[in-house]
């Protein structure tokens, strides 16, 4: 617990995985490989169908969702809701 209020943690993390990615990715590089690339497509990809899902498809989603639950609510208004016993 405390390491999460702890900068000096978050740096030691951050220079850990860069000293990882570098000791992973730099061979990849200097021999040519397509590797590096298709993770950094990958990662791409992913990154823009979370920002799209987030960013607008959830709104919409959830307008639906509203829509529907109103039009339920009015239908079980006019001819009652089976579910309340």
């Amino acid at each position: 617990m405390v390491n999460i209020l702890n900068p000096a943690w978050y740096s030691k993390q951050v220079s850990g995985v860069t000293s990882s990615l570098t000791a992973y990715y730099r061979p990849l590089f200097r021999a040519g490989s397509c590797k590096p690339l298709w993770h950094f497509m990958a990662l791409t990809s992913i990154v823009m169908y979370t920002a799209t899902q987030m960013g607008h498809k959830q709104k919409t989603i959830q307008a639906v969702r509203g829509d529907k639950k109103k039009a339920l609510d009015e239908y079980y208004e006019k001819h009652g809701n089976p579910h309340a016993h």
